[in-house]
Parts: structure tokens; sequence; C-alpha cells
């Protein structure tokens, strides 16, 4: 299900940057955040959390119905790696309580939801500070889930976010990397586990590309430095593949990490600026909501830059986007 994976390399981290996003708090304002306008490239936003879905194993205590169906097949099945199209077998009544799962920055709810076709009769909770997101998620998933489950959406500060019950799951797509202190707080989560679970999360990769060197650059400007400063480049360190791998088995988990680029291809007329006002613009866009000359004066110069990075061809424009992936398996420590 993979794209082509790229090699490891060493890699220049972005500046780090300790603003407010809407899944961590602190000193400025937080940006507003659209879910429709989110939505817009749901295809391509959902690929990475189903090729992680896809390498997470069997959850404790359920049997691994993917795992059987690999080994049938003749793959090896060591890894106990499930798959996003088949089901987890819970072992039964009067066993253990349904999986616990949670979903760090959920968002939409749209990717939470996939959570409860893998575990139909978990209890699933999805966690985001952002209003917009979590009114949207609650409309379109809350409740009860077709296999007999829970789904429910809550506010959080990723920020300061520490389980408070043990959870067999706990998952984070696209949202770690606003918030700054996450790989201190992964100890934290793993701790939360219980014996046997899962911590896996994927985040951008893709900081240095052109489409958010060139917001950063242009947020840096004389034109636009004193009312948008830092706001294009409101993101935090994350860390390389090697050192995510290096923190979570120093924690006593089983881990398994990679990272892929994927060649996307967006139809339409702009299609990038399209892609980052639901992601990266956000910031900046918040910041201008009060004057409409500003924001099109700022999206026009920022939309002639995109062009020229990412030039239409005959069947769409070519949008590469490097993902970094974590698995971590909680073991006896």
């Amino acid at each position: 299900m993979h794209s082509d994976f790229v090699p490891e390399s060493v890699e220049t981290p972005p500046r780090e940057f300790t603003g407010t996003s809407a899944r961590t708090s602190d000193p400025l304002p937080a940006p507003l955040w659209d879910p429709q306008q989110y939505l817009h490239h749901s295809g391509h936003r959902t690929r990475p959390f189903l090729d992680l879905l896809a390498r997470i194993p069997a959850l404790p205590g359920f049997a691994g119905a993917a795992a059987a169906d690999t080994a049938a097949a003749g793959e090896p099945a060591a890894r106990g790696m499930g798959s996003p199209h088949t089901r987890d077998i819970h072992p039964g009544p009067g066993t253990r309580p349904p999986a616990r799962i949670a979903d760090l920055g959920c968002g939409p709810g749209n990717v939470t939801a996939l959570l409860t076709e893998r575990w139909p009769e978990a209890r699933v909770t999805g966690f985001d500070l952002s209003p917009e997101m979590l009114a949207q998620a609650d409309k379109d998933h809350a409740g009860t889930t077709p296999g007999g489950g829970w789904l429910d959406f809550r506010p959080a500060d990723l920020a300061h976010w520490t389980p408070e019950e043990p959870y067999d799951l706990i998952v984070s797509n696209a949202a770690l990397q606003w918030v700054p202190n996450h790989p201190e707080s992964l100890a934290c989560w793993i701790d939360g586990l219980t014996p046997g679970g899962t911590l896996a999360f994927q985040v951008p990769g893709n900081f240095t590309s052109p489409s958010h060197a060139l917001l950063g650059e242009l947020c840096e400007s004389p034109r636009w430095r004193a009312r948008l400063g830092d706001h294009g480049r409101r993101y935090v360190h994350i860390l390389g593949p090697a050192d995510y791998l290096l923190r979570l088995t120093g924690l006593g988990c089983e881990a398994d990490v990679w990272e892929t680029t994927y060649s996307q291809l967006l139809p339409g007329e702009d299609p990038v600026l399209d892609w980052v006002k639901g992601t990266a613009l956000r910031p900046a866009l918040t910041a201008l909501a009060d004057d409409e000359e500003a924001t099109g004066a700022f999206l026009a110069e920022y939309r002639e830059l995109l062009r020229r990075a990412y030039p239409p061809g005959p069947h769409g424009t070519v949008f590469p986007f490097r993902r970094i992936f974590a698995v971590a398996r909680r073991t006896d420590r």
C-alpha cells in the first residue's frame, strides 16, 4: 500500500516555534480551523492513516485476523501487523472488556471512525482542541458504532494530555507536529498503555519542501513581517525516523519506524494552495481574518510562488509529501 520509500538521510530540522495551534495552547491566538476545507483532499490525507493502521499489531487479548490471513498467503506474520480492511477478533463474552482507544488530534473525526472498522466493539475517544473540528466530528461520527462499540470526542490540549485510564491503543494522525513537547510526552503515553498495547503515530516530514519554505519566507518578508512573522512556520521540531526509533526502543518498546514520500497528483486550479489552506496556512489566515483586502493580497503573492514551484501538468499537479510513521508496542518492562 505504500508508495516508494525514500532512504534515510540527514535532516535539517525545522526551526522550533512555541506558538499556539489547534492541538496545543501557548501565548499566541489559536488558529481557526475549517473542517470542510481540510476535507477537500480527504482521500490523500486519509491514505497515510490507512498505511499506519495496516502496521498496528493485534491489541492485547484480541486475535489478529489479518495475521492469520498473512500466514495463509505464505507471508511472515511475526510482526502481528493488522490491516485496516480486516477485524481483530474479540475473544468472546466474559473474557475482557472491549478495546479502549484514544485518537490524539482527531480533527473532523473521519479517520477516527476508521478505527471502529478494525475494532468494531471498541470504545474510541477522539481528542482535539479545535471547537470547529470537534463540532464536525461530533455531528458526523459520534455515538454507537455499527459493531456495537462507542465513539465520542472530547476537548484536550495535547501538550498537557495524559491518559486518564489505560488504553490498548493510542494513535495520532498528522497532529503531533503542532505539539512542541511531543517527544517528551512519549514516555507518559506509553506508560498509559495496557501491557502489550500500542502507540502509533504519523507526522508530516515535509517542512523544508517548497510549499512550507515559501510560506515561511513570505510571512517574514518586509511587507508581511509585522503582521505575520512566525505564522508561516507554526510547526515545531519533529524528529527524524532514526531519532523516533531510538526514543521508542529506549522506552522499552518494540518499534517499527519508517518514512514514505507520497507523489500526490492533485486536480484543479491551484491545488497546492487549496491543500495548505486546510493546514499550514491556518495560522496566517487567522491572523489576517479581520482584513479581507490583506488576506487577498497575501494569498495572491503566495499563489504565484506556488504556481512556479508546482507547475501543473496535463493530468494534474504533482505534490510530493513526505511523512514519518512510528508504531511502538509496549513490552513488559
